[in-house]
């Protein structure tokens, strides 16, 4: 295809796609003067949700955005659902042959046409080598990135309007927020980058001796950036206490290897996972910790790191004025932060979430809430959103608010960054109740200041 032909094409798909979203709002509006008035934060989500993967992703990183977005939006896209229908296994099947050709044939034993899971940018088939491996097909579904850059655009034109006619628009960087979705959710469609994070995290075990853990192997040879082929896990989620049994003898253990694992990859990785919620961490049936999943990545800044090794310091040994300190230079927007008043508020809030000094965590009810599927293989879907995933992302939206109160806005790897530590409260409140996230003697792999 000539460069005229793509452009043309890029053009009168960006027209329609332009043509959809038209479609949907003005059915938005019309609802809206019929009477379907929910609160704006909800019929935005649910708009989203019907505008598909662009927006879906957007709600998302409102979701895990606190420090950028308010509360009510934060709270209400909390529920943003990412689960689509199945592609046709015809669209699947002439996408695989399109980005691996023969090798389709030459190396799949066979490949499941029923997906193990759909979601808005991809979804993921079991498949057999004919050398005997079980793997996974990642394949990105036909024509989503072009339809999200299309959005993004006419998103950031829009933003650039807003912060042009609006007085103190431009304050709120609405433009630059866009620009940082956009280079997001591109990463997330480029499977090349995510298998290069796998190759990252899975050096860093090999340098690292460790042994207890594990990422899946990449197929560079199968894989493009669109199909990302990966070794196939078969274990059982952490919140899945009957399938964990399968698995593991001393699940506390194998919650301290992740814990130690994933700290280490924060020193030694130039990313870090930043999705570590219980479908991405695996108990695998050979005892061993499975990280999956890195289509979403954070990146640590210097000061980050300070305020990290701040909390790291100081929440052990329940001293709040270094954490506070290490916070207020991170994110201050205004001179003066009062430390010792954002210190105490700290500390009321630790308090209250138990996790500080002497505040023991105890065990969490799960209910039956988890229950695993088919061979417990890394596909299996598992309920997210139970009930004490609302108590995580209020907990991180306090810790936001507390921020906000004393003048300072956290950069959104740190908010990204303590969820993952909030990830880990939760497992431990269910598999070890008796330990501490911060100040174990087992909890070995993250490094203190200096």
């Amino acid at each position: 295809m000539n460069a005229a032909t793509e452009a043309l094409e890029l053009t009168v798909k960006g027209a329609l796609r332009l043509g959809q979203t038209g479609r949907v709002l003005a059915g938005t509006g019309v609802g809206w003067l019929l009477g379907d008035r929910p609160p704006t934060p909800q019929l935005a989500r649910r708009t989203f949700e019907r505008l598909g993967a662009t927006y879906i992703k957007l709600g998302q990183f409102i979701a895990s955005s606190p420090s950028m977005f308010p509360d009510d939006w934060v709270e209400e896209f909390q529920h943003c659902l990412d689960r689509t229908t199945p592609l046709p296994w015809k669209t699947v099947r002439r996408a695989l042959q399109e980005e691996l050709g023969k090798k389709l044939e030459s190396e799949f034993l066979w490949v499941d046409p029923e997906p193990l899971a759909a979601a808005s940018i991809a979804q993921v088939h079991a498949a057999r080598l004919k050398t005997g491996e079980d793997v996974v097909l990642k394949v990105r579904k036909p024509g989503v990135e072009k339809v999200i850059r299309t959005d993004l655009n006419l998103l950031h034109l829009v933003a650039k309007v807003i912060e042009r006619v609006t007085p103190g628009a431009a304050h709120a960087s609405l433009a630059a927020i866009v620009e940082e979705i956009q280079g997001s959710m591109m990463e997330e469609c480029d499977f090349v980058r995510e298998a290069a994070n796998i190759e990252a995290f899975r050096q860093y075990l090999d340098e690292t001796l460790n042994d207890l853990a594990v990422a899946p192997r990449v197929y560079p040879e199968l894989s493009t950036a669109r199909v990302l082929t990966m070794e196939r896990f078969f274990g059982a989620s952490l919140t899945d206490p009957v399938a964990l049994k399968r698995c593991t003898d001393d699940p506390e253990g194998l919650l301290v290897t992740a814990l130690n694992t994933w700290f280490g990859s924060l020193m030694h990785c130039r990313t870090f996972h930043a999705d570590l919620h219980a479908g991405n961490l695996m108990a695998l049936r050979d005892g061993r910790i499975g990280f999956i999943d890195f289509g979403i990545v954070g990146r640590i800044r210097e000061e980050t790191w300070k305020a990290m090794f701040a909390l790291a310091d100081g929440l052990p040994r329940g001293d709040f004025k270094v954490v506070a300190e290490g916070l207020a230079v991170m994110g201050a927007t205004k001179e003066g932060v009062d430390t010792a008043a954002l210190a105490a508020d700290l500390e009321a809030l630790f308090r209250r979430l138990e996790l500080a000094p002497g505040a023991a965590a105890q065990p969490v009810d799960r209910g039956g809430g988890y229950a695993a599927r088919g061979d417990d293989d890394w596909g299996a879907v598992y309920p997210e959103e139970a009930p004490d995933d609302d108590d995580l992302n209020r907990a991180l939206m306090d810790l936001v608010r507390v921020g906000r109160r004393h003048g300072i806005r956290f950069p959104r790897e740190f908010t990204l960054l303590v969820k993952q530590f909030l990830y880990f409260d939760r497992y431990i409140r269910m598999l070890a109740p008796g330990m501490a996230l911060f100040g174990d003697d087992r909890l070995t792999g993250l490094p203190g200041p200096g």
